[in-house]
């Protein structure tokens, strides 16, 4: 009696323990799925952040350029209306841009993809202020023609302007029965350093 009274005593101080153990057991592996899965909101909500961020990465510079796609795809100026090669106007910003302000500006050919041309900036009545940017190639085909006539004063709201885009292999054939031609930058004429037209074969 006496040492199976000892035993059951072991046994009673033995099943506590077993029991607790169990239980911190239970408590450890629940504390580690709930870490798991906080670490797996933390990750996932990682990856649809940089998931996003790949996604405007991509899209913001093709709206952008579709942006601009669009802008240059508008009708011809008045003056560049039927001519051959013309592909529409375009925005364009000064790199000394003003502002919200109108500008006022002359052009020294008009609308001549031929020639190369200056456009220079002006008072409303006509005195040059000392602003003046020539034509320039877009490209080895495309030519961007400053207007309107020459010499004809025009304002540019918000201080942006609207020049033609010329193909000039299409404007050479055209305009000049010319085998083909392309756009060549060239010294403007005063106060311009640079400019350029079109030149045919």
């Amino acid at each position: 009696m006496c040492c199976r009274s000892e035993t059951q005593n072991e046994n009673l101080e033995y099943k506590p323990a077993s029991a607790a153990r169990l239980l911190e057991d239970n408590l450890m592996k629940r504390r580690e799925i709930a870490l798991g899965q906080r670490v797996g909101r933390f990750t996932l909500a990682a990856a649809t952040k940089g998931f996003i961020l790949r996604i405007l990465v991509v899209c913001i510079p093709v709206l952008m350029l579709l942006s601009v796609a669009q802008g240059q795809h508008k009708e011809p100026s008045a003056e560049a209306k039927g001519m051959p090669g013309a592909l529409g106007t375009m925005e364009y910003k000064p790199t000394d841009w003003k502002g919200n302000v109108t500008t006022y500006w002359k052009d020294t050919d008009g609308v001549s993809p031929g020639v190369e041309g200056c456009h220079i900036g002006v008072t409303k009545d006509g005195k040059p202020n000392g602003r003046f940017f020539g034509e320039a190639c877009e490209s080895d085909r495309v030519l961007i023609e400053s207007n309107p006539g020459a010499g004809v004063i025009q304002p540019h709201k918000n201080d942006l302007g609207h020049p033609d885009r010329f193909d000039c292999n299409a404007w050479c054939i055209g305009a000049k029965k010319a085998k083909g031609g392309v756009c060549k930058a060239v010294p403007g004429p005063a106060p311009c350093a640079a400019s350029a037209r079109c030149e045919c074969n």
